[in-house]
């Protein structure tokens, strides 16, 4: 297949007379039948398999990069203008990878054809038929790493998930994205592993398998979405659904459609979340496991030695209070004491309770004051054959010195740091990652908070680098007059309203 990458400003100019040669089905909100995404090992015993292959195939043999026929085309609209790590990161996909579905059905002939998903919490072991390396297989690219099983994590449908959108307190989304988003692309690796993972054939699925799981989450009443009224009545949405995702020059959608799969024309074969993880594929596995379910006690990593990032000014509105630098990272996990002084410890516990405080519910604040907390992993480098993937960090802060993964692992985790998540970093601007940690500190003792100590706790996939995989030029500790429910005003449900 062609591998030609076209940057935004070209793809811009020149994909809107490239997409005009194709006519996509109405959006299908009009329609009167919802098409139900199959789990794949439902799927491909059904027609609808062969006209996906014949359809994968046909787009990755197009070497025309503006043609939507052409399967480089979607991995050029997913770098170019993907959000990760920000607002709309799952309502963005939703509706990318309904285009995809449509493109599909028009590549193949088949308007019956829906987009299959993998459910990796009831097989965590990738499909065989994207493994086989036959000439004439469409599924296959080479990969770091079939087993996602390390990647499954049950704490974003906790119970004490309600809200959704970042800024706001037990988000869904975040959370999700976290894990086990991040990590399946960590854990599969290759492409997988960069902002061009679509020209991998399972990322749709991967991606299905997202929605699928923000759709069973939101079951049955929509939870803390902001909410809209219906599909024809956009103007009594929240202010959060105003506006439209672009996805090419001529190629859009209304932010409110992404609200409800329905409002797509789809659904999926199980809408129950899960609430268990599925067995090890085999006894005796290899891997070293961190989550719950495998390893109820851990020891906090030992601190290592590092030189001291001195505080100072980052903007106008953000202060770094001290940091270590050159950390390195391989098969072992390591922790990092931020080496804070009493009174910068001080401004931390004073940032922590304006962001719970009355000020935080009200947005008001004394102008300057520092209102919300971050961890910052700065000039990150993946090194040897870290950018391959196969792996990621666990990120936690002020782990204590041993306990029961269980009941510690949510209080304490910040999110997680592999080759996905920096190439992400990296395409959006410097190798740089911001972790919010308010509501983590806030949900620790006072005498917790005596110091701040990350632990970044290394977790591998079955065939994960050795050696050196990354570097971490600073890690450091700011704080922000920036208060995160500014990010996402507007947000909540509406009186009357439904997810439906």
């Amino acid at each position: 297949m062609a591998s030609l990458l076209i940057g935004r400003r070209d793809f811009l100019k020149r994909s809107g007379s490239a997409i005009a040669l194709v006519t996509f089905p109405n959006i299908a909100f009009s329609q009167s039948t919802t098409a139900i995404r199959l789990e794949w090992q439902q799927f491909k015993t059904t027609t609808q398999y062969a006209s996906f292959i014949n359809a994968v195939h046909t787009m990755r043999a197009n070497t025309n990069a503006l043609s939507p026929a052409s399967w480089t085309y979607w991995t050029n609209v997913h770098v170019n203008y993907c959000p990760h790590g920000i607002p709309y990161f799952l309502a963005w996909h939703r509706g990318y990878i309904h285009y995809l579905e449509q493109q599909l059905r028009v590549v193949s002939g088949d308007n019956t054809l829906n987009l299959p998903y993998w459910d990796y919490y009831k097989y965590p072991t990738m499909p065989a038929e994207f493994t086989d390396p036959s000439t004439n297989n469409p599924l296959y690219v080479p990969r770091t790493g079939t087993s996602v099983y390390n990647a499954l994590s049950l704490s974003p449908f906790a119970s004490a998930v309600w809200n959704f959108q970042r800024g706001t307190t037990n988000a869904f989304e975040p959370l999700i994205e976290s894990a086990p988003h991040n990590p399946v692309h960590n854990l599969i690796g290759g492409i997988m592993a960069t902002m061009q993972s679509p020209n991998d054939p399972i990322f749709y699925l991967h991606h299905a398998q997202i929605d699928r799981l923000w759709h069973a989450w939101a079951m049955p009443n929509g939870k803390g979405i902001p909410a809209t009224s219906n599909p024809y009545n956009a103007a009594n949405s929240s202010p959060y659904w105003a506006g439209s995702f672009t996805y090419a020059s001529t190629l859009t959608m209304p932010k409110y459609l992404a609200y409800y799969p329905g409002w797509l024309g789809n659904d999926y074969a199980n809408v129950t979340p899960p609430s268990v993880l599925p067995p090890l594929a085999k006894a005796g596995s290899p891997f070293k496991l961190v989550q719950a379910q495998l390893e109820p006690a851990m020891t906090r990593p030992a601190v290592a030695d590092l030189p001291v990032a001195v505080p100072r000014t980052i903007s106008a509105t953000s202060r770094s209070l001290g940091g270590v630098l050159n950390a390195r990272l391989g098969e072992s996990s390591a922790s990092l004491q931020l080496p804070l002084a009493a009174s910068h410890l001080q401004t931390v516990r004073d940032a922590i309770s304006a962001a719970v405080g009355a000020a935080a519910q009200s947005g008001i604040a004394k102008a300057g004051a520092s209102r919300s907390v971050k961890v910052v992993l700065d000039n990150l480098q993946l090194r040897g054959a870290g950018a391959k993937g196969g792996f990621f960090y666990n990120v936690y802060v002020n782990l204590p010195a041993a306990g029961d993964v269980a009941e510690i692992r949510q209080k304490h985790f910040l999110g997680t740091v592999g080759p996905f998540e920096i190439a992400g970093a990296s395409h959006h601007g410097q190798p740089k990652l911001e972790l919010p940690a308010t509501e983590v500190l806030a949900g620790l003792s006072s005498s917790g908070l005596k110091e701040v100590v990350l632990s970044i706790v290394r977790v591998s996939g079955d065939n994960a680098p050795r050696g050196e995989v990354l570097r971490i030029g600073e890690a450091r500790i700011e704080v922000s007059s920036d208060a995160p429910w500014e990010r996402n005003a507007g947000g909540g449900l509406l009186p009357g309203q439904c997810y439906c």
